[in-house]
C-alpha cells in the first residue's frame, strides 16, 4: 500500500512500525477514551484493519531494530484478517475499538496483546502465539474462538467480559462463547474476575502451569456454564469465590495439585451442579463454600484429600466408585454418614468402605466401626422380610458385631432377671435327696448358655410361669449366642 493512500493516523502507525515504537491516540479523558464508545472516534484516531495487516505481513524493516505494532486507543475499521499469516512482530493493540471481528485463524504471531479492547468477537482457532496472549479487561460480546490454539507462554484473560453487551444484555449463542477446547498453553491460564455469559469450553485443553479462576463468574443458567472434560493442568486449578450458574462439567480432569473451590458458589437448580466423575485430583477444596444447589457427580473419581464440610454437599450425590485417602476437617462419623444416605443410586457399599478406610488411616477405629454399622443398617432395608428381622435382632443385640458391650449388657440383664426370679421362687428338685444345692445364678447360666453345663438345669424342675421363663431364657440364650457368634465372625473377618 502506497504511503499516499494512508491517513494521518495511519502514517503515524506506519512510521512507528519499523522500530516497534508505541503510538498512543488517547486524549487523557478517561470517559472519552473508553473504547466502548469508540464508534464515535474520528479520523484522527481511526486505522483500517487492512493497513495493519499490510504492516504485519510485509511492513518496512530497519537495520538494528525490532519491528512491532504497538497502538493504543485506536478505532480499527474494516477487517484485520491475518488468516494463516506468519509474522514475527509483536502485536499490541491496547484499548482499541474493533468494528469487525479480527480473524487470526491459523496465524503465527510472536505476541498478541488486546488488553482493554472492545471486539465483536475473536476468531483465532489453531493460531500459534510464541509468547503471551493478553485479553485482560477485554469486552467481547461475541464468541472467542481459540480452539486448538497453541500459546507458548501464558494466556491472560483477567477482568474480561465475554458474551455480554455494553448494556448488560446477552445474545443467544448456539456455540460456546469462550472456546479453548484442545488448546495448549505452555504456562498459566490466568482468568481472575472473568465474566462469561454462555458456555466456557476447555475440554481436552492442556495447561502446563496453573489455572486461575478466582472471583470469576460463569453464567449460563439451565445449561452448561463450564465444560472442561479431560482438561489437564500441570499444577493447580484455583476457583476461589467463583460463581457458577449452570452445570460445571469437569469429567476426567487431571490436576496433580489443588482443585480449590474455597468459598465458591455452584448453582444449577434441578440439574447437576458439579460433574467431576472419573477425575484425578490431588486435593479438592470446598472450604467455607455455601451449600451447592443441584446434584454432584463424583463417580469413579480419584482424589487424595477432600477438604469440605458435610454442609457443602447438596441433597443428591453420586459417589459410587469415588476413592480418596483423607477427609478434612476431621469430624465424627455421625456428621459424615448422612451424605452417604443421599446417594441417588440407593445403597452403595463402596461409599461406606471408603469412609471406613479413611477413618482407619488416621487411627479412629471407633468411627470406622460406626460407619460399618451404618452400612449394615442401610443394607438391611434392601433385604427380604425374614432377613430384615434377623438383621434387626443382630442390631439390637450386638450391633452387628460392632457393639460387643451391648451383648454383655443383654446377658447381664437376663442373668439378673433369672437369678432374682429363681432365688425368690426356687424350683423343686427332680429327685429329692439327689439334687445338688440350688444356686440361682448358675441355674440361670445353665439356661442361658447352650454349651455350658453346671448341673443345675437337669436337677431342678420349675413349674407354671417359672417353667415358661426357663423356656424363654433357653430360647433367648440360643438366639443371643448365635447372633453374637455371627456378629463377632463378621467383625473379625473385616479386620
Amino acid at each position: 500500500m502506497e504511503i499516499t493512500e494512508l491517513t494521518a493516523a495511519e502514517r503515524l502507525v506506519r512510521a512507528a512500525f519499523p522500530s516497534g515504537s508505541p503510538v498512543d491516540f488517547r486524549t487523557g479523558d478517561e470517559a472519552a477514551d473508553d473504547p466502548e464508545g469508540g464508534d464515535g472516534w474520528g479520523a484522527e484516531r481511526t486505522v483500517r484493519g487492512e493497513v495493519l495487516r499490510a504492516l504485519l505481513v510485509g511492513g518496512p524493516q530497519e537495520d538494528g531494530e525490532v519491528a512491532g505494532l504497538r497502538v493504543t486507543g485506536a478505532r480499527i475499521t474494516g477487517s484485520l484478517n491475518l488468516r494463516y499469516a506468519d509474522s514475527l512482530c509483536p502485536v499490541v493493540l491496547i484499548g482499541c475499538r474493533f468494528d469487525q471481528e479480527p480473524t487470526l485463524y491459523g496465524a503465527q504471531l510472536r505476541q498478541l496483546n488486546l488488553s482493554d479492547s472492545v471486539l465483536p468477537g475473536l476468531r483465532a482457532a489453531t493460531a500459534r502465539i510464541d509468547g503471551v496472549l493478553r485479553l485482560t479487561g477485554c469486552r467481547i460480546p461475541g464468541p472467542v474462538r481459540l480452539g486448538g490454539a497453541k500459546i507458548g507462554h501464558a494466556l491472560f484473560g483477567d477482568r474480561a467480559r465475554i458474551g455480554v453487551n455494553a448494556d448488560g444484555s446477552t445474545a443467544p449463542n448456539e456455540e460456546p462463547v469462550l472456546q479453548l477446547n484442545h488448546s495448549v498453553i505452555e504456562d498459566d491460564l490466568w482468568l481472575p474476575e472473568l465474566v462469561v455469559h454462555g458456555e466456557f469450553g476447555l475440554s481436552g485443553a492442556s495447561v502446563a502451569g496453573q489455572v486461575r479462576l478466582d472471583d470469576a463468574r460463569l453464567l449460563n443458567p439451565g445449561a452448561t456454564a463450564l465444560k472442561a472434560e479431560t482438561l489437564t493442568v500441570g499444577t493447580d486449578l484455583h476457583g476461589m469465590r467463583m460463581q457458577v450458574h449452570g452445570r460445571m462439567n469437569v469429567r476426567g480432569i487431571r490436576i496433580p495439585g489443588q482443585f480449590n473451590l474455597a468459598k465458591a458458589g455452584l448453582f444449577n437448580p434441578g440439574g447437576v451442579a458439579l460433574r467431576a466423575s472419573s477425575c484425578t485430583v490431588g486435593e479438592f477444596w470446598l472450604r467455607e463454600a455455601p451449600p451447592m444447589v443441584g446434584a454432584v457427580n463424583l463417580r469413579r473419581a480419584q482424589i487424595d484429600v477432600i477438604h469440605a464440610h458435610p454442609a457443602v454437599w447438596p441433597r443428591d450425590v453420586q459417589l459410587d466408585g469415588l476413592t480418596y485417602t483423607a477427609l478434612l476437617p476431621h469430624l465424627p462419623a455421625r456428621q459424615r454418614l448422612p451424605l452417604l444416605e443421599r446417594e441417588t443410586d440407593g445403597y452403595v457399599p463402596h461409599a461406606y468402605e471408603q469412609l471406613t478406610a479413611a477413618y482407619r488411616r488416621i487411627g479412629d477405629d471407633d468411627a470406622a466401626r460406626t460407619v460399618l454399622l451404618a452400612k449394615q443398617r442401610r443394607h438391611r432395608v434392601t433385604l427380604s422380610g425374614y432377613a430384615r428381622a434377623w438383621g434387626h435382632l443382630q442390631d439390637v443385640t450386638v450391633g452387628y458385631g460392632f457393639r460387643p458391650v451391648r451383648a454383655a449388657a443383654w446377658l447381664l440383664s437376663l442373668l439378673l432377671l433369672g437369678t432374682l426370679t429363681y432365688a425368690l421362687h426356687q424350683p423343686a428338685p427332680l429327685k429329692a435327696g439327689e439334687a445338688p444345692p440350688f444356686n440361682a445364678p448358675f441355674y440361670t447360666l445353665d439356661l442361658l448358655l447352650p454349651l455350658v453345663d453346671f448341673g443345675q438345669e437337669k436337677a431342678f424342675d420349675p413349674q407354671g410361669p417359672y417353667q415358661w421363663l426357663s423356656y424363654l431364657l433357653i430360647v433367648t440364650g440360643w438366639l443371643l449366642a448365635t447372633t453374637i457368634a455371627a456378629g463377632i465372625t463378621r467383625s473379625v473377618s473385616r479386620q
